[in-house]
């Protein structure tokens, strides 16, 4: 809150966020170029040739191809929408990337591939992300540790595979019931 206004500019570009919901982070009224090219456009990192040029990189980057820059997010399924927000969110080439649920809202299909994305991604960038998530199997699959939290409050944390096999919380304990109970 002490920060200034162009301390807090330089903090935004270093950490991005990818939501659950990708259709309702995208403007619809944009075409897929221009979303993309917002954060490099704010950060002056791009502009002219080289700007569209960025975003045909990070088109790629993400599995879609440069001709998709022309289109809209409705034209785009739920697995798409997500790869254009992660390519909005790496445009910055940020240190920290926050997914809040990013696989939530797609089917167990579309979900291993944006993980493995999200995998790919965090080893060639040398990303920290920190991935929130109520599915123990997916931060099982994509985790290395994991800090349970309830009511706000963090209960157990360690290793994934530590909470996993031997939870100590009632909170981790009834997300690895949950995990069970609704397959």
């Amino acid at each position: 809150h002490q920060l200034g206004e162009r301390a807090m500019r330089r903090l935004r570009r270093r950490m991005q966020m990818i939501f659950q919901d990708p259709g309702g982070s995208l403007n619809e009224h944009m075409r897929v170029g221009s979303i993309i090219a917002e954060p490099l456009q704010v950060h002056h990192l791009a502009r002219g040739r080289r700007l569209r040029e960025r975003v045909a990189e990070l088109l790629e980057r993400v599995g879609l191809e440069e001709k998709d820059a022309t289109r809209r997010p409705h034209e785009f399924s739920g697995g798409q929408k997500q790869r254009i927000a992660i390519a909005r969110a790496i445009a910055t080439e940020p240190d920290l990337l926050v997914c809040d649920e990013p696989t939530s809202a797609l089917d167990v299909r579309v979900q291993a591939r944006i993980l493995e994305l999200l995998t790919d991604l965090r080893q060639d960038l040398g990303l920290t992300i920190l991935f929130i998530s109520h599915d123990l199997a997916v931060v099982n699959q994509f985790c290395d540790e994991v800090i349970v939290m309830d009511q706000g409050c963090i209960v157990e944390q360690g290793l994934v595979a530590q909470i996993i096999h031997d939870p100590k919380s009632n909170a981790a304990r009834s997300l690895l019931a949950a995990r069970y109970t609704s397959t």
